[in-house]
């Protein structure tokens, strides 16, 4: 089976007006920016979209969200933008922010095929309105759901023909856990290489989640927020 397509426009042909979409990354790290940009080029719209946060004004999700694409999110963070702020204050976006490691479970659970699973997390807040508590030892647990999607964008830097991945450093965040948890889990890597050229010791993401791989063309790799030291 050939995984390998020619362009991110390629890649998310099939993405339809209501998918649930994972998008890997942490803050601007790791991010698939290329599908990102691809999918704006399309513009299905009335996504429901998974992901730690939803980029900054002008750049990652951020381009989805100034489209008017995203009707819902599901993630941890806002960040650095101020168009989701206004978005979310006017209706036009219905936010749900899960305590990042409550989400990170809640796609973990999905790819391991966990329907749901119980936290202390949450317990006595917000968090906790309309779920099922349960006691376990004399404490009290939330019950979550499992997160899971129709497609998962994810970023690596390397894939070889089947689609097998390696992620770099930190943008070994959410990918990977993202790339279990979807129908459809679509690649974006910076270098593709022969079969057999990957130590199967450092493949973070085996092939059997991988449906397509396409060689990025643009890799900004922006910093969300640069803070740099004063010269002494």
């Amino acid at each position: 089976m050939n995984k390998i397509i020619p362009n991110a426009d390629e890649a998310v042909k099939d993405v339809f007006d209501g998918a649930t979409i994972m998008v890997g990354g942490f803050g601007l790290c790791g991010i698939p920016e290329n599908l990102i940009r691809a999918l704006v080029r399309k513009g299905s719209k009335d996504l429901t979209t998974i992901s730690n946060n939803v980029g900054v004004d002008g750049f990652g999700m951020g381009l989805l969200l100034a489209a008017g694409q995203i009707r819902r999110h599901i993630g941890t963070y806002v960040g650095e933008n101020k168009l989701l702020e206004q978005m979310v204050l006017q209706g036009k976006v219905d936010l749900d922010l899960v305590p990042q490691g409550t989400f990170s479970e809640r796609i973990r659970a999905a790819g391991a095929g966990i329907p749901a699973f119980f936290t202390p997390t949450g317990v006595g807040t917000m968090v906790a309105e309309n779920k099922e508590t349960r006691e376990f030892e004399g404490r009290l647990y939330l019950m979550e759901h499992a997160l899971k999607a129709d497609f998962a964008f994810v970023k690596a830097w390397k894939a070889d023909k089947q689609g097998n991945l390696v992620y770099r450093k930190t943008a070994r965040n959410f990918n990977p856990m993202m790339a279990t948890a979807a129908k459809v889990t679509i690649a974006e890597v910076e270098h593709i290489v022969e079969i057999g050229e990957l130590d199967p010791d450092m493949v973070h993401t085996p092939s059997v989640f991988v449906k397509r791989i396409f060689q990025g063309e643009l890799f900004e790799r922006r910093i969300e927020k640069r803070t740099v030291r004063k010269a002494s």
